[in-house]
C-alpha cells in the first residue's frame, strides 16, 4: 500500500461526501486506502460513510478523543509508505495525492509534504508557517509585523512577501492536509495526545524537524479547505479560544521550559491588553453587537492569563475559576 489516509470524523456529514468522492474521483495512480476515524457522530455521518463508501476502512472510536487521540488511532491502522492527515471539510483538486506522493519519492530528504490550500471562493489559505517564537509574538502584539518585508527577522508567524507560489522547506503545515512518511510518523509516535485542541500539527512538524528531516511543501498541488467547518463552529468562541491558550502554554512549556511559558504568559498579556485598547477605539467609532462580543472575548482572556500560574497549569493542570459560565470545555485531556 503506497498511502493511507486518515480522516478524522466527528458530525461532518455536510461535509464528508465531498471530501470522499474528490479522493476517489481525482487519484489514478497512486494506491491507497481511506480510514476514517469516528469521533462518536450522531449526525449519521456513520451510516452514510458505510452505505455509501463501503471501501472505507471505518474505525468507530465511540466517543469524542479529539484530534491527536482519534488521528493516532487511524496512524496505528494505517498500512502505507505514506500517511496522509486529511481534514473532512477539505476537497482535493485533480491528481493532488499522485502530485504529492511523487514528489515525495523524488526528495528522500523530506519527511513531510504540503500542498497549496485554497478558501472556498479560490483565495489563498495561508496553512504555511514558520514556527512561533516569543521574539515573534512579541512583534505581532506590537503590530510590527509589516517589517517583515525589510528582513526575515521580523518573521511573526506568517512569510511575509510569499504566498505559497514556488516549492520551499517550510517550517510547520497545519492539520488539514499533512503527509508524511508512515516509518518515520510511526517512530515519532503520531502526534502528541497532551495538545487536545491546536499545536498538535506545529508539534508534529517541529519533531519532523528535530528527526533530521525537512518538510517540503509544493504548489503544484492543490486542496480546497473549507475551514472551520469541522471545528470551530461546534464550540463557543470563549470556551474554544481558553483551550487554545492552554496547548499554547503545553507548546511552550515542552520546547522552552518554565522560562519559556512565563515569558509566553507577559507577551500574551500585553497583545491582549493592547487589542482590547484597538477594539474599544473601534466601538466609539463604529459599535456594533460584533465588537461588544469581541471586547467580552478578550476581557475573559485577559482575566484568565492574568490569574493563571502557567507553569502550575501545565504540571498540575490548575486553572484560576473565573466565576462565570465558560461554555463548554474539552474535559477530558
Amino acid at each position: 500500500m503506497k498511502l493511507s489516509i486518515i480522516i478524522l470524523c466527528w458530525n461532518d456529514l455536510k461535509v464528508i461526501d465531498d471530501c470522499l468522492r474528490s479522493i476517489y474521483a481525482t487519484t489514478h495512480s497512486v494506491e491507497f486506502e481511506v480510514i476514517v476515524a469516528d469521533n462518536g457522530s450522531t449526525d449519521g455521518s456513520i451510516e452514510f460513510i458505510g452505505e455509501n463508501y463501503p471501501q472505507v476502512r471505518l474505525i468507530e472510536n465511540g466517543k469524542n478523543l479529539r484530534f491527536a487521540k482519534a488521528n493516532n488511532v487511524g496512524i496505528r491502522a494505517s498500512q502505507g509508505e505514506y500517511v496522509l492527515i486529511l481534514n473532512p471539510d477539505t476537497i482535493i483538486h485533480e491528481r493532488t495525492l499522485d502530485t504529492v506522493v511523487a514528489l515525495a519519492e523524488k526528495h528522500p530528504e523530506a519527511g513531510a509534504f504540503g500542498c497549496r490550500v485554497l478558501n472556498s471562493d479560490g483565495s489563498y489559505q495561508a496553512c504555511i508557517r514558520p514556527f512561533p517564537s516569543i521574539r515573534g509574538e512579541w512583534i505581532a502584539a506590537l503590530c510590527l509585523n509589516s517589517l517583515g518585508h525589510l528582513s526575515d527577522w521580523f518573521q511573526a508567524g506568517s512569510y511575509v512577501d510569499w504566498k505559497g507560489e514556488s516549492q520551499r522547506t517550510v517550517g510547520w503545515l497545519a492539520g488539514c492536509f499533512i503527509l508524511v512518511r508512515g516509518e518515520l510518523l510511526k517512530r515519532l509516535g503520531g502526534f502528541d495526545e497532551q495538545f487536545f485542541y491546536y499545536h498538535e500539527d506545529m508539534d508534529l512538524c517541529r519533531r519532523v524537524w528535530q528527526s533530521g528531516q525537512t518538510i517540503l511543501y509544493t504548489p503544484e498541488a492543490t486542496i480546497t479547505h473549507l475551514g472551520g467547518q469541522s471545528t470551530s463552529k461546534k464550540f463557543p468562541p470563549i470556551g474554544f479560544a481558553l483551550d487554545g491558550q492552554i496547548t499554547r502554554y503545553l507548546y511552550y512549556y515542552k520546547y522552552e521550559g518554565v522560562r519559556g511559558v512565563r515569558r509566553a504568559r507577559r507577551v500574551v498579556l500585553a497583545s491582549l491588553a493592547l487589542r482590547r485598547i484597538g477594539y474599544r477605539l473601534l466601538e466609539m467609532v463604529r459599535p456594533t453587537e460584533s465588537i461588544k462580543n469581541r471586547l467580552e472575548l478578550l476581557r475573559v482572556l485577559y482575566m484568565w492569563n492574568d490569574r493563571v500560574d502557567p507553569v502550575r497549569l501545565v504540571e498540575h493542570g490548575e486553572e484560576p475559576d473565573l466565576g462565570i459560565n465558560l461554555g463548554i470545555r474539552v474535559l477530558e485531556r
